[in-house]
């Protein structure tokens, strides 16, 4: 439990209420600067606060396994424990968790997402590389998908169709996130591009470390932003089987991660030296480009199929 409150000692503190917990989780999740969007201003508002539970715990998840100085994994497995005695009906001690019980018992939600997030953060402290693709959509499969998962099933969907298509949005946007960081994840020791990819276009780690920006690099960027292009433009197939309330959202973190590697193409794949990023004037343009797509119908209840 000590290894908890050092990360952030304000979490622990007794008897607060359900609204001050939501309150937290809101404030944390405002807090942290994104590339998409975590809340738009168009969700319902009576939905927002499980969102800014769901980000809330995703958020101090990832803390933990990267803001503490030492005993990430000892303080990993302690926040599991308390999770799961959130799922056994007791009370938690974390103000997050307080949110999160009350978000869960409202949409029937299971452990099984929260776990897997869990999990992603202890492979972080394992695994600084991925040796093939399949390993590294494994990897998203804990880290990225459990999100979209339980974003659904805050609003009604729990079907397997619009689960795989929601993991092909959320392993998109995880790997354009990889894609779009090379440079800073290396910084880190953490390499995302996967060996065998490197070996097939005669790139290495060595290369890398050097940031030779050349025509095996171009060529191996290229083929990772199709692959993450493939599954974000699949993804889309899942707007037209949502209810009108979230629709623009999910399309806008769709069209997001899309203009990121339209900015990585446009740049020539040079991640090693510029960053591509979307300015406060192309995420206006998205919001509204999608505003104007969204049914006149939006203030209707549409129930989920």
């Amino acid at each position: 439990m000590e290894k908890l409150k050092d990360l952030n000692p304000e979490l622990y503190q007794k008897n607060r209420t359900l609204e001050e917990a939501y309150k937290i989780c809101r404030d944390i999740s405002t807090g942290h600067y994104e590339n998409f969007t975590v809340v738009s201003r168009l969700m319902p508002a009576e939905k927002r606060k499980y969102i800014y539970a769901l980000y809330a715990f995703s958020r101090y998840t990832d803390d933990l396994g990267d803001e503490l100085e030492e005993g990430n994994l000892e303080a990993l497995n302690l926040w599991e424990e308390e999770l799961m005695r959130l799922f056994r009906g007791e009370e938690p001690n974390n103000s997050i968790l307080v949110a999160l019980r009350d978000t869960v018992k409202k949409h029937s939600l299971t452990a099984e997402p929260f776990r897997k997030l869990i999990e992603a953060n202890r492979m972080d402290q394992l695994n600084h590389s991925y040796e093939t693709y399949e390993d590294l959509l494994e990897y998203c499969d804990h880290s990225a998908n459990p999100v979209g998962r339980v974003f659904l099933g805050i609003f009604g969907y729990n079907d397997e169709r619009r689960n795989k298509l929601s993991d092909k949005t959320c392993t998109g946007l995880q790997l354009t996130n990889f894609w779009q960081d090379v440079d800073r994840d290396e910084k880190m020791g953490r390499v995302y591009l996967p060996e065998e990819d490197m070996e097939r276009f005669g790139y290495s780690r060595k290369l890398l470390e050097e940031r030779e920006y050349n025509e095996g690099f171009v060529k191996l960027m290229e083929f990772e932003v199709s692959r993450a292009r493939k599954l974000l433009e699949k993804g889309l197939e899942l707007v037209p089987l949502l209810d009108s309330r979230i629709k623009m959202d999910v399309r806008l973190f769709n069209q997001g991660g899309l203009r990121i590697l339209d900015k990585i193409e446009e740049e020539e794949y040079d991640v090693l030296h510029k960053r591509p990023t979307l300015s406060r004037g192309e995420k206006v343009w998205l919001f509204f480009s999608n505003l104007l797509k969204r049914p006149v119908r939006r203030f209707v209840d549409e129930k989920p199929a």
